[in-house]
């Protein structure tokens, strides 16, 4: 007889704003997150300046929302008004609909449209979004953001 993993699903996650509590495992499944799907693009910024800024700016002053499973932070997405500025899942919960769920929410909180930029290497992001009703409407070399690396801006309209 073999044991089956139970793999918990989205509707085990809670979404709910981010608190000051919460700055640290935002910052870790940033970074835990864009490590892992996006090994070959450079980050400006170190791990601690990363982890300032999201304790110092991102949770206080942005609407910062999380998805919270078994005690831990395992999803964040910053809103913007109508910009997705970041949507990062830790890389063990990636695939279970945390992702779903929180660009549904975005969509609740801006319906009448939402835009985001994401890097033209990380395709996975390009089928989830496009999944979700999101359309290219332009493509960038790369010199307006930090990382120098091209990439793409997303629309969503109803």
């Amino acid at each position: 007889m073999t044991a089956t993993a139970v793999v918990p699903q989205a509707e085990t996650v809670t979404l709910r704003r981010a608190g000051g509590a919460d700055a640290e495992a935002v910052a870790e499944v940033y970074l835990r997150s864009f490590d892992t799907a996006l090994p070959n693009v450079t980050r400006p910024h170190s791990d601690d300046e990363v982890r300032a800024y999201i304790r110092d700016v991102v949770v206080p002053r942005r609407e910062t929302w999380v998805a919270e499973a078994e005690g831990a932070v395992v999803g964040m997405m910053v809103l913007d008004g109508e910009v997705v500025s970041q949507l990062y899942l830790d890389p063990d919960w990636r695939g279970r609909g945390i992702g779903d769920r929180l660009l549904a929410l975005a969509k609740e909180r801006s319906p009448r449209c939402l835009s985001l930029w994401t890097f033209q290497v990380n395709e996975p992001a390009h089928r989830f979004y496009e999944r979700h009703g999101f359309r290219a409407v332009e493509h960038t070399d790369g010199s307006g953001n930090e990382e120098r690396e091209p990439d793409v801006r997303y629309e969503w309209r109803p």
